[in-house]
Parts: structure tokens; C-alpha cells; sequence
């Protein structure tokens, strides 16, 4: 089988390429300045329809899927080239999911598309890192990595009519004499095993009709592989029975089969990001079919009657014989056009744009305390400390002090200090398992372009035994024991007549 609706796709956007500290360097120009280039944006992974697909075959042989990273930056001022994007072509219908079931897109058009994963930004070098205080840079900042996620790729049959009943009830030989659809037709139960679509004509109205593998008691409970069968009609706007008249099986007759179907169809529930109504809400016609044996006749036109008292619309027809079958597309043109008519007169309302402009008190991160006692930390979350430190370099102390700037000027030290932080707490920039974590010592010198040094190096990053206040009370006890111990032994000793002189 090469028809497959439904794949769990494993994406990963591409990194940004690294920024390049270099300094220009020419003969008879010996302060030549940065001229290191940017790098480049990562690929994007994008979705988009594609009419000449028909499957998501592809994707279920290859799941993952990584568009290309950015070129890094080079001296003499060359910026990497950007990543190139990946283009997933998808079949028309296809529904975007999260990992969670949440419905991201609904790819509906021939020019529908999605970005699942973004590229990660390039890198600056320290060219555009320059300033007037700092006028050569050591330092260049990093590529950010791109996005990684798991998506659900789901196809959803765009049919206008969904042929639904049990296996074997004739519903491939109807739509191949309705249509010029030639789905395979075999005399034993689950001939068709993914759904056939049919272009019907009739009159001025064209409309699509979808064959949907037969379901049996228990599909809205994935029996039969009812779950996968059922989604392709979530679309559909009419639903047409298509009852065996002639099956010889115990148990069976139109009567129950329509009420076993009819249970399904109440039972499954539709996705409602989708914007669909019930199954059970919408428009149903009976087909009677095998009309062409004489006794599946005679009963077509004994249980006519009550299915009618329904309010049911019946046709009693043949697919092999040809009988009834122009009554029948007539009457599913004039119930598409109707129900295309509904939805061009509801009125859609375009979404509002809602303009939030950003709060006065609104410092672009919050401090969010963990734990307690001892083991107490501070988690610094938002999206610029947590872009900055996945930017930095820290084997260079000159880019982790352009970090400590950033911070200082951003807000976070003063917000830490109001949290109840103290020299030597334990700091978590970024969400999750992710966190960089510090021994967080707060800035004494703002300003790494006042601090004299060689390129590459941060006067204030120097290792230095930095005594914490538990420490440097410790030793003032202890100091104070010391004399209070050498006091206690001179005074014994003086007491004991040692000092005594012999005159």
C-alpha cells in the first residue's frame, strides 16, 4: 500500500552561522580595526501544499528532516551566506499538529504554507560589534541554534459527498459508474483500504465524491481501523448510506445497518479546531443498492417507508444495472450546491488585530525563585538574556563582560538583588533543562570598554577567590578565638609564675 494520511515528522530548523573576530591587517596600515562579518540565518523548515501530491509517503520513510545552517562569517568584512529553506510538500487537506494534539495549521489552497521551525539568527562579528569605546573587539558573538520539533502530518479527504456503510455494500462499483474514478472492486469485505475520490457531474454542478474503506461496529473506537477511515469525512458536507439490500450474513438488514452506522457516526467526534459540525448533524441520504436482485429489490421497497418517516431522503438504486443513478446525482448536486450556497452566505469575520503595546513597568524578563533554605536559586526568564547567553562565547572572558553589560543595562542584576540574592547564589538564565547556571557575582565596574587589558580579556572576569560573607565571618570568629586562646594561656602562665624573676 503507497497511500499513507498520517506520519509523525521529527523537524529541525538550521543554526545560525558564528560571527568572526578579526582584525584588518595590511602592510603600512597597522591599525587597520575589526573587520570581522556576520554569519548567516539558518534554514527554515516550511510546509506548503503541493497539487501534484497525492501522499505523505515520504514522509513516513524519512521522518527527519533538517534544512541547512548558515555560513559563518569571514575577515574583510564577509557575512555568511543565510541557510537554504526546506520546503515540505504536503497534499491539499493536510492538517499541522503539535506533539500534543494542538492543530497548528489547515492547509486548505493551492498556495497554503506554514513555518514549523525558524532558523536560528546569525551571529555578529566585531565589525558590527564596534563602538566609539570599544573600537576593536576580541570577540564575535554566536550563531543561535535553529528549532527542533515533532509535528503530526494528518490528510483529510476535501470531498464534497463521503460514501459511508459497511465493506462489500457497493460503494466502490457506485463511484465508478457516478464518476470516472476506478477504484479496485473484489467480492470480500475491506477491498478498499484508503479512501478513492470521484469527479461527478451533473448538470451545471461538479462536485468531488470519496469512497471511505467500510466501517463495522466499534469504529469510533478505532475498531477496523474506524478512526482512520472516519477522519476523511470530517470535511464532507453530505453523507450518503450506502445500505446492502441483497447481503445473505445473520444479523443483517438495511434497518439495523443504518442504525449501527448511524451510532458511529454520533459517537466519533470530529476535531473542532477544524471548525466541523457533528457527523450526526449533517446531511444524510440512504442509498438502497443492489436493487438489480430481485428479493434485494422487494425489501429495498418494504423498508422505503420507514425510512422516509425518518425524514430521510431514499434512492433505491443499482450500481451494476445502472438504475436510479441519475435521480441520485441530481439530488447530491442539489444538496452540495445548497450547502456551499450556507457557507457562502456566513459571514466570516476577519480576526481583529489587537495592538499590545508594551507595559511601563514591563522589563522584558521576570525572576522566577526555586527551591528553599539553602538550596534556594533564581531563574532569570525572557526572550533577550535568554538569546544573549546562547550568543556568547564563554571561553572569552572580553564577550562573557559584553554579556555582564547587557545584563546590567537590561535590569537583571538590580532584579536580582530585590529577589534576595547574594554574592555566590546560584543564577539560571533560560527555561527548562537548557539554563545556563552562575555563581552569580554581582558587577562592580560597568563598562568593559574602561577596563584596560588585550584584546580578548575582561579585567572583572580574572579568577579571584572572592570570600562570601559566611566565610569572612568564619575567619573573624576564628581570628578572635585565636586571641582570646592566646590571652587565656599568657594569663595561665603568669599566674603559674613562669614570668617570675629569681632577684
Amino acid at each position: 500500500m503507497n497511500f499513507v494520511d498520517r506520519v509523525v515528522l521529527h523537524v529541525t530548523a538550521g543554526n545560525g552561522g558564528h560571527g568572526v573576530a578579526s582584525v584588518r591587517r595590511e602592510k603600512f596600515k597597522p591599525l587597520g580595526g575589526p573587520d570581522g562579518g556576520n554569519g548567516g540565518r539558518g534554514g527554515s523548515v516550511i510546509v506548503t501544499v503541493d497539487p501534484q501530491s497525492t501522499t505523505l509517503l515520504d514522509y513516513h520513510h524519512t521522518p527527519h528532516r533538517k534544512a541547512s545552517n548558515g555560513v559563518p562569517g569571514g575577515g574583510d568584512e564577509r557575512n555568511g551566506a543565510d541557510g537554504v529553506d526546506l520546503v515540505l510538500p504536503v497534499p491539499e487537506g493536510t492538517v499541522v499538529k503539535a506533539a500534543d494534539g494542538t492543530v497548528i495549521a489547515d492547509l486548505v489552497g493551492s498556495d497554503a504554507s506554514i513555518v514549523v521551525a525558524r532558523g536560528g539568527r546569525g551571529g555578529l562579528g566585531n565589525k558590527a560589534l564596534a563602538s566609539t569605546r570599544r573600537k576593536a573587539p576580541g570577540f564575535a558573538l554566536l550563531g543561535e541554534p535553529g528549532e527542533s520539533r515533532d509535528l503530526i502530518l494528518e490528510l483529510k479527504s476535501l470531498a464534497d459527498v463521503a460514501l459511508i456503510g459497511f465493506p462489500s455494500a457497493g460503494k466502490s462499483s457506485l463511484v465508478s459508474v457516478v464518476s470516472a474514478a476506478k477504484p479496485k472492486i473484489a467480492d470480500y469485505p475491506f477491498t478498499t483500504l484508503v479512501p478513492n475520490l470521484g469527479v461527478v457531474t451533473a448538470g451545471s454542478e461538479r462536485f468531488t465524491i470519496a469512497d471511505v474503506p467500510g466501517l463495522i461496529p466499534g469504529a469510533s473506537q478505532g475498531k477496523g481501523l474506524g478512526l482512520d477511515f472516519l477522519r476523511h469525512i470530517e470535511r464532507c458536507s453530505v453523507l450518503v448510506h450506502v445500505v446492502d439490500c441483497a447481503t445473505l450474513e445473520p444479523g443483517r438488514d438495511p434497518m439495523t445497518d443504518l442504525d449501527v452506522i448511524e451510532a458511529e457516526l454520533a459517537a466519533y467526534v470530529p476535531d473542532n479546531a477544524l471548525g466541523g459540525r457533528p457527523l450526526s448533524e449533517r446531511t444524510r441520504i440512504v442509498v438502497l443498492n443492489k436493487a438489480d436482485v430481485p428479493d434485494a429489490r422487494d425489501l429495498a421497497e418494504m423498508v422505503r417507508p420507514d425510512l422516509e418517516e425518518r425524514g430521510l431522503e431514499v434512492h433505491i438504486v443499482s450500481a451494476v444495472a445502472h438504475i436510479g443513478l441519475k435521480e441520485l446525482t441530481f439530488s447530491l448536486a442539489r444538496h452540495v450546491a445548497q450547502a456551499r450556497a450556507e457557507l457562502a452566505a456566513t459571514v466570516v469575520e476577519s480576526p481583529r488585530i489587537v495592538l499590545r503595546p508594551k507595559a511601563v513597568d514591563d522589563s522584558g524578563f521576570q525572576i522566577v525563585t526555586e527551591g528553599s533554605g539553602e538550596d534556594v536559586a533564581f531563574r532569570v526568564v525572557g526572550e533577550r538574556p535568554t538569546r544573549w547567553v546562547r550568543q556568547t562565547d564563554f571561553s572569552n572572558d572580553e564577550a562573557v563582560g559584553y554579556l555582564a553589560d547587557r545584563l546590567l543595562r537590561l535590569g537583571v542584576e538590580d532584579a536580582l538583588f530585590a529577589a534576595g540574592a547574594v554574592p555566590g547564589s546560584t543564577v539560571l538564565i533560560g527555561p527548562g533543562d537548557n539554563a545556563v547556571v552562575f555563581d552569580w557575582e554581582p558587577t562592580m565596574v560597568s563598562g568593559a570598554e574602561h577596563l584596560s587589558g588585550p584584546r580578548g580579556t575582561d579585567a572583572r572576569v580574572e579568577e579571584r577567590h572572592r570570600k562570601s560573607r559566611s566565610q569572612r565571618r568564619d575567619e573573624f570568629h576564628a581570628r578572635k578565638d585565636a586571641q582570646t586562646a592566646a590571652r587565656d594561656e599568657l594569663a595561665a602562665e603568669r599566674r603559674a609564675g613562669h614570668w617570675t624573676s629569681e632577684d
